[in-house]
């Protein structure tokens, strides 16, 4: 690696670094919005810290806070600070600018106007479809597509339901479900050979049936829109078919 790759790496860390930390700052500010120290919560009084919903993003986005804060550090020992503003320190090109606002506008659209208002288990898989198809191979073809399909998603998410109160209605859920699927084929067909894409709708099913299971049966934290199309299905039959069975 020459110096100038060398000064665009550490520069990169600095800039990410910076916004790590306040990514992180602003989850937390939004967590302490939970009550942690006990209180009347859904009509249930409580005074466990530890039966709190808040202790489980408290700890990783105090994780991510610090990790953020030692990246930073090292980034401006190595002289990252320095060259930040350079122009071996940016190292802009038009690939970068696609991976960058691509990635910026599927995450905007899945924390903004998905997770708020959409079946946690369908935008949390079109969003492992999204980037795994969209970056696994670096095609900036493949990063536009998916940055269209998650942003007309949560788009829809927005303008059809932008109360948190209509969480109840169902059509937002169908929307994401019937653009995860489109994702999910198109990926199929360019996946020829390509293990990772052929595994991915496999891996993108099950791992938020799992987090949301865990969540809520196993760790007992809150779970976004419980209402929703596919979780309030999975708890239903949790507690009317499933756990009567192990209590009998």
């Amino acid at each position: 690696m020459n110096n100038d790759e060398l000064a665009t790496l550490r520069a990169r860390d600095f800039w990410g670094a910076l916004v790590l930390i306040a990514v992180s700052a602003f989850f937390l500010v939004r967590t302490f919005d939970i009550p942690l120290w006990g209180g009347n919560r859904a009509g249930v009084s409580s005074a466990s810290w530890y039966n709190s919903a808040a202790i489980v993003p408290l700890g990783i986005f105090s994780a991510m806070l610090i990790l953020s804060f030692v990246l930073l550090l090292i980034a401006i020992r190595a002289g990252g600070a320095r060259d930040a503003m350079t122009a071996a320190g940016i190292g802009w090109n038009s690939d970068e600018a696609i991976r960058f606002s691509t990635i910026g506008v599927i995450l905007f659209f899945f924390i903004a106007g998905l997770v708020p208002r959409v079946d946690f288990i369908a935008c949390s898989g079109l969003l492992i479809t999204a980037l795994t198809f969209g970056y696994h191979q670096g095609h900036a073809r493949r990063m536009v597509i998916s940055a269209t399909v998650v942003s007309l998603c949560g788009l829809y998410a927005l303008i059809a339901h932008l109360p948190q109160s209509q969480w109840a209605a169902h059509d937002d859920d169908v929307v994401t479900l019937l653009g995860w699927a489109a994702l999910t084929f198109v990926m199929l067909r360019a996946a020829k050979s390509d293990r990772v894409l052929k595994i991915c709708p496999v891996i993108a099913v099950i791992a938020p049936i799992i987090l949301v299971c865990a969540m809520a049966f196993g760790f007992r934290q809150n779970v976004p829109n419980r209402g929703s199309l596919i979780f309030s299905k999975i708890e239903y039959h949790y507690y009317v078919s499933l756990r009567p069975l192990w209590r009998s």
